[in-house]
């Protein structure tokens, strides 16, 4: 959505239009469902933590600024709920979530019996290392990795410096590096 519409359908929104949201929630519904997926591990608590968000997105509207970026304001409200939903249900990452939503290749026509194994196996260790991971590195890995954010929109999400992400995000394919590591 160009930037002058999204900031004229937000601020018709700041007036009290309710119509005006939902153009908003298609744009941002999908990758907010794979940084959801990502971070609550299933699809049941992440439509869950995306819904929670728009409806405090749309309690808290008022007080945004038309002069900022909406996304990372939306996925840095969409991560609080995430975490708040891991800490109050002790929701557990698991791997549950469709390889579709996280952008993971779909399986080649060409490929064999003994490809498509491996390629099932390769994905139970991803799922498996991103489960031993703590919480930071799996949401800095899936903003960045799964996701494909850039570095300042990270930023903006977790309200942290550029530097700092590009520190853990390295930290985290470090740990992740590791864990698949003591798997073989």
């Amino acid at each position: 959505m160009l930037p002058e519409l999204e900031r004229e359908l937000l601020r018709k929104c700041q007036a009290g239009d309710a119509r005006f949201f939902e153009p908003i929630v298609r744009v941002y519904e999908q990758p907010g469902l794979r940084i959801a997926l990502g971070m609550m591990g299933n699809h049941e608590d992440a439509q869950d933590a995306l819904q929670d968000a728009f409806v405090k997105t749309w309690q808290t509207l008022r007080r945004f600024d038309l002069n900022r970026s909406f996304g990372p304001w939306f996925f840095q409200i969409l991560r609080n709920q995430c975490r708040d939903a891991l800490r109050s249900r002790k929701a557990r990452f698991s791997r549950e979530v469709l390889d579709e939503q996280l952008k993971i290749a779909p399986a080649n026509r060409e490929d064999g019996p003994e490809r498509r194994l491996e390629r099932q196996l390769a994905k139970e260790r991803l799922w498996a290392g991103l489960e031993k991971l703590n919480e930071d590195h799996r949401e800095i890995i899936v903003l960045k990795e799964l996701e494909g954010l850039r570095y300042g929109e990270i930023a903006g999400i977790l309200k942290i410096p550029e530097g700092t992400v590009a520190s853990r995000l390295f930290h985290a394919r470090r740990a992740l590096a590791d864990v698949l590591r003591e798997t073989t």
